[in-house]
């Protein structure tokens, strides 16, 4: 899924003046709403990321995708994801449904 974010997005501004950069938190929210639009059983439930990796920082309007890959057979429900600009990877990790056990 491509996405971009703004450069009126209110999160750059303190991120970093003068030279913004889109926090990591950003693109995170970005691969949790595409969960919940694909996955509805995960709407609503708990979310833990147990694992994230920023490599390369990701700027206002220019376009990122997320590759998402569902674990099955997995319990609780997990999945890996990677965002890309191009061909650069920018973050990696792991989403996990549920409460940690």
């Amino acid at each position: 899924m491509p996405f971009v974010i703004a450069a009126d997005h209110p999160s750059l501004p303190g991120h970093f003046p003068g030279r913004p950069v889109v926090p990591g938190v950003v693109m995170l929210d970005r691969v949790l709403e595409l969960i919940e639009s694909r996955y509805p059983e995960a709407a609503g439930a708990p979310l833990r990321l147990p694992q994230v990796k920023f490599l390369q920082p990701l700027l206002p309007e220019q376009t990122a995708s997320i590759e998402l890959q569902a674990l099955s057979g997995e319990a609780p429900l997990r999945w890996r994801f990677r965002i890309h600009r191009g061909e650069s990877l920018l973050a990696s990790g792991e989403v996990v449904a549920g409460s940690p056990s």
